[in-house]
This record gives structure tokens, C-alpha cells and sequence, in this order.
């Protein structure tokens, strides 16, 4: 997983995007002087322990009968990352526990918990009967409301930076499945994908803090509809559909992530499209988990690029035209650097337990970092990332991973541990 599959990647994508008659920019790779490449240094002292325990922020007070105190908070698997204009870090959290000894000794967090830089927690909140089941993903957009979804539930939820619940896109365990309307995979259901109140799964969203293409108006929110349904849905600040694109790719395996079904998603369930955010040459980029490849729209839908990231992680051939591991994927999520290009996509393969750090322009891999386990700096089912104004990562691991991890913004030049705040070690 070293070498030669980031070479392949990018050698792909330029080449058979270039095929297809799809726009692929060099502009950075064309430049006299390459920027280095950043580095990055796990900080095992973020979060600040331990977590609150129980009776803290509004969670039920139970005391253990072996200490005589209140429970430690556990917090299940971290299905969300994001932050907020000041470095608040923002996780959500299913507080799934892991039957004996956790459910024992601890209790579960709260659904979302609020850390400041220094990794103490200053705020907490939700209510886990009203929030998404299956909560996935976070989003804080431009005036610092929460967003969060479900891919166990058709809603999409707006929140206050506090806590108070402010908008709702979607049916609280009704979703775009016709006719009966249940919730899970419409892959092979021709009445699905296409509801303009109803959402199937949704896994993450973005919200467009500039004007509309087609309304004029702030506040479109993009929704990566992909865990039952297969489409990217976009609603006005309001909540009413203006648009959408994508559908099952099939019924033909997508075997090479570039050429096959460009613009349409995984079939399978599992989250196709996975994530979706937007870069400031104000295109949309979309994780298609199961193929391998992040395609990249105009704000309407029409397709631009298609970026290969592991072929042969997902469903996708390998080298050589071996079949692939058949895990999820190797497209998860991505956050880019903060310098006004964004130089550098760092894009989330929880497939291969790696965050790889990716040319934008030239949509190739150039390094990376992880390795599988349960040891700081390593990933189990790492799932998010999100980026803060220093240049400093955070990751979210799911399943048995079940954590997050700060990982500094080393300087390139000198190890001292502070970056410059431009995210590009320049």
C-alpha cells in the first residue's frame, strides 16, 4: 500500500479523466517550485482525560456500586467530526457500549460533545430520542449551527450551537423506499432516489455559505444521501428540494473507478455517496465509498472529475486486475488545506486504515499516515476527518475503534511543532 498504488492512483486519474473529455487542472502541479509536503505528529494528550462522568451536562446521574461515584462516560463510536469558527472541536457520538464491561462501569456520553483546543469538553448536549438514529456526520456551517445525520433514520437535523433544535429535513423513521418507505438500501428500487421531502440514510452534509447558482440565495444544503439512497440532494436554507444528481451505478460492477459509471454511485449499502464538501474553486466533492474514487460536480450536478484514491480496497479491480478486498472502501471523507489553493486534499481510507494526504489539482496520492490497531497515531474503522485553522487534523474512528485523535500540524522545516497556519509547510 505504499508505492506503487499512489503513483497508479494519480497516473489514472489524469489520464482517463483526460479520456473522457473531463476538465482536470495542473495549474499547481505545473509550478516552478512544489510546496512541501506537511507533516504530521499524534498528540496522545487530546482529549484532556478523563471525560465527564455521569449526572455532568444533562446526562442521568448513576453512581457505580463498586466506587461509590458517579459512572465515567463512554462514548461508543465517534460517527462525526467537525468545528466551529473559534477551533471547537465537535463530535457526535452512538454511545453504542460494548456489552460487559462497559455497560457495567460506564455510561454513554452524550450524543454531542464539544471540546475547546486545549481538548477539555465546555459543552454537551442532545437527546438521543430526537437526534437521527444511526447518528453519522457532523457539519458546523458559516453561523456556527450544528448539522447531523443519520444513516439509520431519513433525517437531516439542524441545530443550534447549543443544543436547540432548529430545522429538519426528513421523516423521523421514514425514508425514500416506496412503497412501504423503510429504511436501508434502495439500490434495486426504481420508485427510490427521487422523493423531494424524504431522505434515506443520509450520511453527511454541507452547507453552501454563498449564493445558490439557481436561487441567489445563501445557505443551499448539500446532502450526501448515500447509505440507502445513492444520490447527492440539495435543499434551500429553508428546507424546500431544489435539486439533485447521481443514482446507482450497475447493474455492472464498477471494476475501474475512472471510466466506469462516471457521475453515479455504489450500488451496495454502506454509504455511496459517503461525504460531500466543497473546495474554494467552488466545485462539490463527493466520496463514492464502494468504488473507490471521489467525483468532484459543479453545484448543479454536472460532473467535472473523477479521482481514483485505493482501486482495489472496495468493490473495484486492483493491480494487476485483481479483485478487490471487498472492505468499504477507500474513499471515506476529505478536508483540505486551509492555504487559499488548497494544495492538499487529506482524504480519509478506512479501508486500509490510512489518512492519505493528496495533490488536489493533479488528484494524486503523495503520502500518508496510519496503520491498522488500536495504538495512538494508529486507526481501527477510521472514519472522519476534519481540519482546524492551524492546520491540525482530527480523526474519528467507528466500530472498535471508537475514539478521536488530534494529530499536530508539524513544521517542515524545523520539528518544533507548531505550523504555520497555512496548512502547506510553504
Amino acid at each position: 500500500m505504499k508505492g506503487k498504488p499512489y503513483f497508479y492512483a494519480g497516473a489514472v486519474a489524469l489520464t482517463v479523466a483526460a479520456a473522457l473529455g473531463l476538465s482536470v487542472s495542473v495549474t499547481q502541479a505545473d509550478s516552478k517550485k512544489a510546496p512541501k509536503l506537511p507533516t504530521f505528529a499524534v498528540d496522545g494528550s487530546w482529549p484532556k482525560m478523563p471525560l465527564p462522568s455521569a449526572g455532568d451536562w444533562g446526562t442521568p446521574l448513576v453512581i457505580s456500586t463498586s466506587t461509590g461515584k458517579p459512572k465515567p462516560w463512554s462514548t461508543g463510536e465517534v460517527a462525526g467530526t467537525c468545528i466551529d469558527s473559534q477551533d471547537h472541536v465537535f463530535i457526535v457520538t452512538r454511545g453504542n457500549l460494548v456489552n460487559s464491561p462497559e455497560t457495567l462501569d460506564s455510561v454513554p456520553a452524550a450524543p454531542v460533545i464539544e471540546f475547546d483546543p486545549a481538548g477539555n469538553v465546555v459543552n454537551a448536549w442532545g437527546n438521543r430520542n430526537v437526534l437521527p438514529n444511526g447518528i453519522h456526520g457532523c457539519f458546523v456551517d458559516y453561523q456556527d449551527n450544528i448539522w447531523i445525520a443519520g444513516n439509520g433514520d431519513g433525517i437531516v437535523q439542524k441545530y443550534s450551537h447549543g443544543g436547540t433544535l432548529l430545522l429538519q429535513i426528513g421523516t423521523r423513521g421514514v425514508c425514500d423506499n416506496p412503497p412501504a418507505n423503510t429504511c436501508g438500501n434502495s439500490g434495486a428500487n426504481p420508485l427510490a432516489n427521487v422523493s423531494k421531502t424524504l431522505l434515506n440514510q443520509p450520511a453527511n452534509m454541507y452547507i453552501d455559505p454563498n449564493p445558490d447558482p439557481v436561487t441567489g440565495l445563501r445557505g443551499s444544503i448539500y446532502i450526501a444521501d448515500g447509505y440507502g439512497n445513492h444520490r447527492v440532494v440539495v435543499f434551500s436554507a429553508t428546507g424546500t428540494w431544489l435539486r439533485q444528481w447521481g443514482g446507482v451505478a450497475g447493474p455492472l460492477p464498477v471494476n475501474n473507478p475512472v471510466t466506469d459509471y462516471p457521475g453515479l454511485f455504489g450500488a451496495g449499502d454502506g454509504g455511496h455517496p459517503h461525504c460531500i464538501t466543497m473546495g474554494n474553486d467552488g466545485l462539490m466533492y463527493v466520496c463514492d465509498r464502494q468504488n473507490d474514487r471521489i467525483q468532484v460536480f459543479t453545484k448543479t450536478g454536472v460532473l467535472q472529475r473523477v479521482i481514483p484514491v485505493v482501486p482495489g480496497t472496495g468493490q473495484t479491480l486492483g493491480i494487476g486486475g485483481a479483485p478487490g478486498l471487498g472492505t468499504a472502501g477507500s474513499a471515506w471523507d476529505l478536508a483540505f488545506s486551509n492555504d487559499s489553493y488548497q494544495t492538499f486534499m487529506f482524504e480519509v481510507d478506512g479501508g486500509n486504515e490510512i489518512l492519505h494526504i493528496m495533490d488536489r489539482a493533479a488528484g494524486s496520492i503523495l503520502s500518508g499516515f496510519g496503520t491498522p490497531g488500536l495504538q495512538a497515531g494508529q486507526f481501527t474503522f477510521l472514519h472522519s476527518v476534519v481540519l482546524d485553522s492551524k492546520g491540525n487534523l482530527y480523526t474519528g474512528e467507528t466500530i472498535n475503534g471508537r475514539r478521536i485523535q488530534k494529530f499536530t500540524h508539524v513544521e517542515c522545516n524545523n520539528g518544533n511543532g507548531k505550523g504555520n497556519g497555512k496548512g502547506n509547510c510553504s
